[in-house]
Formats: C-alpha cells, sequence, structure tokens
C-alpha cells in the first residue's frame, strides 16, 4: 500500500463521521491502537519541539524502510502522531519526504484544530521529515 492510499483510507474512514466529537473520539481510538513507544525512548531528544504536550518520536531504519513508534501524555495528540505514523511509516526515507500529507485538509483537521494543536501537528510532520531527510542523506554517503 502506499502512502496515498494510506491517506486515502483514512479520509474515507473520517467522512462517515459526521460530527467532530466522533471524529475526535475516533483520533483517540487511533491513538490507542498506535504500537507504543520502548520507555527508553522516552527522553528529551526524541521530544518533538512545537508541541504543547509531550509527545515523543523515535524513527528507526530498517532494511531501507523507516518505522516510527510514538507516546503522548496527552490523548489528543497521541492521537494526531498515530494518524501521521499509521500513514508514514514503512516507508522509505525518500517517499516520506517527499509525500504531500493531504489527508490533514480532507479530514478537516485544520480548521477544527485549536491554534495549539495545529502548530503541534505540523511540528509532528516537520520532526517526521527532517528523521526521513537526516535518513536519506545517511544512505546516499554510503
Amino acid at each position: 500500500m502506499t502512502i496515498n492510499e494510506k491517506q486515502d483510507e483514512l479520509i474515507e474512514e473520517f467522512e462517515y463521521l459526521t460530527d467532530w466529537v466522533d471524529k475526535y473520539e475516533n483520533i483517540i481510538q487511533i491513538g490507542k491502537e498506535l504500537p507504543l513507544i520502548d520507555e527508553q525512548y522516552k527522553q528529551d531528544k526524541y521530544l518533538i519541539k512545537g508541541c504543547q504536550s509531550k509527545v515523543w518520536l523515535y524513527p528507526e531504519l530498517r532494511d531501507g524502510r523507516v518505522y516510527f513508534t510514538a507516546d503522548s501524555d496527552a490523548i489528543i495528540s497521541k492521537g494526531l502522531v498515530s494518524l501521521i505514523v499509521k500513514v508514514l511509516s514503512g516507508f522509505s526515507p525518500t517517499e516520506i519526504r517527499n509525500a504531500d500529507l493531504y489527508f490533514i485538509d480532507r479530514i478537516g483537521l485544520k480548521e477544527h484544530l485549536s491554534p495549539t494543536r495545529s502548530n503541534g501537528l505540523l511540528s509532528m510532520v516537520k520532526q517526521i521529515k527532517l528523521y526521513a531527510i537526516a535518513y536519506d542523506s545517511s544512505l546516499l554517503n554510503r
């Protein structure tokens, strides 16, 4: 499955939810399904800067693909990082770096999140892309 196919699947899942209370409940549920970050990676160097709550994101490069685990001390933030991990985990650094994350707009997150949560979401995307760039350049330099 491609990144766009994963995004389309998420968009379809959210289309059936007409009310934002239901959409938030779905985001929280997706957060509960997130593979948890190992406790040893809950350190400052894996904290995402720009999030009001604590959000840890750990990248791991295996066989040319980047896999992410994450956690947060806030249920909505955990759900938001889960959405991004669900879409981008398991792809090559180049695919992640070049991904156009249109699902964020199509689900309606930008207009329904508070400014602080919206900034946090952008920080999560930025951090994942930075990890992808770092891994991409390390693969090129081999």
